[in-house]
């Protein structure tokens, strides 16, 4: 059961929050990045210079927000071992005590980005340390109750397989994909569900990552259980939760009365779809797959942004980490095709990121973009700071 967290954003009736209701049935600018003590031993971040202000040229400012926005993860959310990661700023014990699975499985995913632009082997050791913390403090087991959780993961583990050419982490998430196959799929309709025990709610959030896995598992492995299972789940997901013009919503059946949650519109939800098409197109060449993800870079960007920014999907909690994912498979659609609208996107509202929430040489990153810098902000938004700044840099490599 996920506790709720400071900040968690309300349902759209007004009533608990989305994990709450689900759960319910219903640097400095001179600084170094600190050394992040993992479980066993030390291995020390890499130091990097932060200049005061960023560089004119577009690509090397890019880079320098990246830079400043790993550095003030560590700055503003360090903690000694087994935590690693305070949950909010400033630090606040009550909101340490739950274990967020999946905010520490996208930390994991944060460092990886900081190797995949820096090369360096400290952010790879950095990765395998919240990597083995996060089975440390799931009190050893690399499961939990929740699909969606293991299938971030999963994710994670595969960039960090390749990356780090470790098989035990490709083995890792071998292993989650099976068992969210073999105790999620969901044998009335089809789809991954999105919780044990809550056979009949079925959601974007567990379908996305699992189709996204499943080709990455395929063409890793050459095994075709994974291609398999990933268009079964995808083909589910799109009869049922993704419209014809290409906005998807978050989930079915919640209630047990069969209705779509279509007031719950989310930037992740559109980011996963984004992001399992890019998949499909990279396994068969269909150049259709690349368009469908563009229409729902379309629609998101009608409907989800305010100005130059998305649009807050609330209020830190969860939903701190949505426009994260969407931003990082935004980075893998621009990767396969051009998309001016989008990259727009991902560049000026990092800009604008950095505009209102640099302050003292820390990036203090609230969940809208365009506001002031927040007195006290969440992991998981913070989190979604870094992972669009790290997008905003691969644009130009």
């Amino acid at each position: 059961m996920r506790s709720a967290t400071r900040g968690e954003h309300p349902a759209p009736d007004g009533g608990p929050s989305r994990r709450r209701a689900l759960a319910l049935g219903a640097l400095g600018a001179a600084g170094a990045l600190a050394g992040l003590t993992g479980c066993g031993s030390a291995a020390e971040a890499p130091a990097r210079a932060a200049t005061v202000l960023p560089p004119s040229e577009p690509a090397r400012a890019a880079v320098w927000r990246a830079e400043v926005a790993q550095a003030s993860l560590v700055t503003l959310f360090d903690a000694p071992s087994p935590q690693l990661l305070h949950y909010a700023h400033p630090h606040d014990p009550a909101a340490d005590a739950p274990f967020h699975y999946w905010w520490n499985a996208h930390a994991v995913d944060v460092a990886i980005d900081a190797w995949e632009r820096t090369h360096d082997p400290a952010d790879l050791a950095r990765a395998q340390q919240l990597r083995e913390n996060l089975v440390l403090r799931n009190g050893g087991r690399l499961v939990n109750d929740f699909f969606d959780d293991m299938g971030w993961f999963a994710l994670a583990l595969l960039r960090l397989a390749e990356a780090d050419d470790d098989p035990t982490a490709l083995d890792d998430a071998v292993a989650l994909h099976d068992h969210v196959w073999d105790l999620g799929w969901s044998r009335q309709g089809g789809g991954i569900v999105w919780e044990k025990g809550s056979y009949h709610y079925k959601n974007t959030p567990a379908n996305g990552p699992f189709v996204i896995a499943g080709h990455r598992l395929h063409r890793a492995t050459g095994e075709d259980r994974f291609l398999e299972r990933a268009r079964a789940s995808l083909q589910w997901w799109e009869d049922t939760l993704v419209e014809p013009d290409g906005f998807v919503h978050d989930g079915i059946n919640r209630l047990g009365d069969g209705t779509i949650d279509t007031a719950w519109r989310f930037t992740y939800n559109q980011g996963l779809y984004i992001g399992a098409c890019v998949e499909e197109y990279r396994t068969d060449g269909d150049p259709a797959r690349l368009d469908r993800a563009a229409a729902t870079a379309d629609v998101t960007l009608a409907e989800l942004t305010d100005g130059p920014v998305l649009r807050p999907d609330g209020d830190g909690g969860d939903a701190g980490l949505f426009p994260g994912i969407f931003y990082r498979y935004a980075g893998q659609l621009l990767a396969e095709t051009e998309h001016p609208g989008l990259a727009e996107l991902v560049a000026t509202s990092t800009e604008v990121l950095f505009e209102h929430q640099y302050v003292d040489g820390v990036l203090r990153a609230g969940d809208d973009w365009s506001a002031p810098a927040p007195a006290s902000t969440d992991l998981s938004t913070q989190l979604s700071a870094v992972m669009a700044c790290e997008v905003a840099a691969a644009l130009h490599r």
